[in-house]
């Protein structure tokens, strides 16, 4: 975790020194980026708020993304990741938003996603979406690694 902070610092520093804030919407990840931003000291100052969108129920009622909204896109993918930092965003009223969904492990998931696949995206001044194949079926270790990349593509975002 302490190498999720020391990421969730850097991110901090930018948004606070530019009075900026951020709300997170996580699937797999289950909570840890956003308690890496929590994690630092003044996170009041730019972290209003997060959720993890970790089933469909959870879909509608935490992100407000009806099951029309889904035609023709399912979770675990880029158009997902994309459409899941949009809305935490506006929910949120924020200047940033990130969003991370995927398979942890030790199996894919039923979209035929293998175990180490995630998509994550930014939304905000600049947006962006990537989808990150760890290769690995190790729970934990893919937990980590998505959160890791999902924290380091936020700050990209922040350095453009």
């Amino acid at each position: 975790m302490k190498d999720l902070v020391a990421i969730a610092e850097k991110i901090a520093a930018r948004l606070k020194e530019r009075k900026e804030t951020i709300a997170v919407a996580e699937s797999s990840t289950g909570g840890l980026i956003s308690a890496s931003l929590l994690a630092v000291p003044g996170a009041s100052a730019y972290f209003l708020g997060g959720a993890v969108v970790y089933t469909r129920d959870a879909r509608r009622l935490l992100a407000d993304i009806p099951d029309e909204a889904m035609k023709g896109t399912r979770s675990a993918s880029e158009p997902y990741a994309q459409l899941l930092a949009s809305r935490t965003r506006e929910r949120f009223s924020t200047h940033w938003a990130l969003s991370e969904t995927g398979a942890t492990g030790p199996t894919g998931n039923r979209y035929g996603d293998a175990a180490g696949h995630s998509c994550m995206a930014v939304a905000g001044p600049r947006s962006s979406v990537i989808t990150l194949e760890t290769g690995s079926a190790d729970r934990f270790a893919n937990m980590h690694a998505f959160a890791a990349r999902a924290l380091q593509l936020l700050l990209e975002s922040l350095s453009l």
